[in-house]
């Protein structure tokens, strides 16, 4: 169940660099939201911390104060809009990936029909929905680009060293995915359990109880460089002299895009 939306590598490439270049631009723009609002709306940072969401209503208070209740009706209609995307696009790249990559492939190791798939892919996407609402619920009131850091710590965490490796170290093997994957994303975990934010503070998402030893609240810092520690040790010290042939390979593909599928209209 992949998604191929680019005929060529090029584009693929070219897809990618435009990815990058957007995405980069908008979390950039997030600071001047934020700073603008504190100097544009009448109040300042007061008004927004007593706003009925705090800080999380920077933006529409400043759509406010910009553009009355014409440009807040249209902020607040894609902010809808842009969170049904992102859930509903989440909830089929997760559901998608679980019954294909791991229900199928690891657990079945590939005796499962393609309705069995279809199956598992809908479960899936039911636990996957009652997780987050659960998840939700827990972070009501919580910062949401708070929330978005921890969520890039974790997925940094778990993904960035395996792909730096992978793409430019030949040596790199299995033992060094598995200790980079699981212990970073783990370590990032049990540093997030332990931390300020998820209790020992006002602004808690259990406020009742504290278990905070760990004093930072985003755990990147240690995770992360933790993650490629663990991915170093575990290729150094694995009797897997990886396989060189097939990292060349790899590159030349990854360049050149030779050996990729075509594109297909449906």
């Amino acid at each position: 169940m992949r998604f191929y939306t680019v005929p060529s590598a090029k584009e693929a490439r070219r897809s990618v660099v435009w990815a990058i270049w957007i995405i980069g631009l908008f979390y950039l723009f997030s600071l001047v939201l934020g700073y603008g609002a504190a100097a544009l709306v009448n109040g300042g940072p007061e008004r927004i911390a007593a706003a009925p969401g705090e800080e999380n209503s920077a933006a529409p208070l400043l759509a406010y104060e910009l553009g009355g209740t014409l440009l807040l009706g249209f902020i607040s209609a894609v902010a809808f809009a842009t969170i049904l995307a992102v859930v509903a696009g989440l909830t089929i790249t997760a559901s998608a990936s679980f019954a294909h990559d791991v229900y199928a492939n690891v657990i079945k190791h590939g005796q499962l029909d393609p309705d069995g798939e279809v199956r598992v892919a809908r479960i899936t996407a039911c636990v996957i929905g009652a997780l987050a609402i659960l998840g939700g619920i827990f972070a009501l009131g919580q910062n949401i680009a708070f929330l978005v850091a921890l969520a890039f710590a974790v997925a940094a965490s778990a993904n960035l060293p395996t792909i730096l490796y992978s793409l430019f170290w030949k040596r790199f093997n299995t033992t060094g995915v598995l200790c980079s994957m699981y212990g970073g994303l783990s370590i990032c975990i049990l540093l997030i359990i332990f931390s300020p934010a998820v209790s020992g503070s006002d602004d808690a998402m259990f406020a009742g109880f504290d278990i905070a030893v760990f004093p930072l609240q985003n755990p990147g810092i240690i995770s992360i460089p933790a993650s490629f520690l663990l991915g170093y040790l575990g290729t150094i010290f694995s009797k897997d002299p990886g396989d060189e042939a097939k990292y060349a390979e790899m590159e030349v593909r990854a360049l050149t895009g030779a050996g990729s599928e075509k594109a297909v209209t449906h």
